[in-house]
């Protein structure tokens, strides 16, 4: 629990707690770290969802199974993000999708009780437990509409555009496969191929089997 100290103290919702409070729930086990492998299950659908859950590090997808059994990703979560925060407390507190640690992830946990507890003895924490599980349900909320409503070629721009910041070239290197792709960006590999295809026939993009190439500029990939 010691080499995560340091990680736990910096959690923008546990700053509220001061440096004693955090020792005293580490020491009393009230605050409990868990490790998961790359690719293990935090939580199976229709999992009860009984406690808080603090990502301290690694990347934690949720994913969905479409109606042709494949699995995509619906949206990804870092270190300092919380899972649980609203589902916990809900009248039906089931997962309704698959969780999952795609890379080697370790989580903080927080019972339901032991989260009671903290609200009781310290109104600042609870404060900002509320603020900031009210501002990131929206944000949920939205990434999920976001990846269920777009159309492949969007989920694609998307990703390219930023990717093309980030990177700061229009040629888009591929750290990626890409099925990991496709999982990424929430749709079946094979469509993936086959929108990647389209844009290369449209006069958008070229693609190798290890990079992209945008052809146009960011303001005509906006417009798209």
């Amino acid at each position: 629990m010691n080499k995560y100290y340091e990680s736990i103290r910096q959690t923008d919702l546990l700053k509220s707690l001061g440096d004693e409070e955090i020792e005293a729930c580490i020491s009393a086990r009230n605050f409990i770290i868990v490790e998961y492998g790359r690719n293990s299950i935090v939580h199976f659908v229709g999992e009860a969802c009984l406690k808080l859950e603090i990502i301290l590090s690694g990347r934690i997808v949720i994913e969905r199974v479409d109606e042709s059994g494949n699995l995509m990703t619906i949206a990804e979560f870092y270190g300092g993000d919380i899972l649980g925060g609203n589902l916990m407390f809900s009248k039906n507190p089931y997962y309704p999708m698959t969780v999952t640690a795609r890379e080697p992830s370790v989580i903080l946990e927080i019972d339901k009780e032991r989260l009671f507890g903290l609200f009781l003895h310290n109104q600042k924490f609870l404060r900002s437990y509320l603020e900031y599980v009210s501002d990131h349900t929206v944000i949920l909320g939205d990434k999920i509409k976001h990846y269920v409503n777009r159309t492949i070629r969007e989920s694609v721009i998307s990703y390219l555009d930023h990717e093309r910041k980030t990177q700061n070239s229009d040629v888009i290197k591929l750290n990626i496969t890409k099925k990991e792709l496709a999982e990424k960006i929430g749709v079946q590999r094979t469509s993936l191929s086959r929108e990647l295809a389209k844009m290369r026939d449209d006069g958008l993009i070229d693609f190798d089997s290890g990079s992209i190439r945008i052809k146009v500029s960011g303001a005509e990939m906006s417009g798209l």
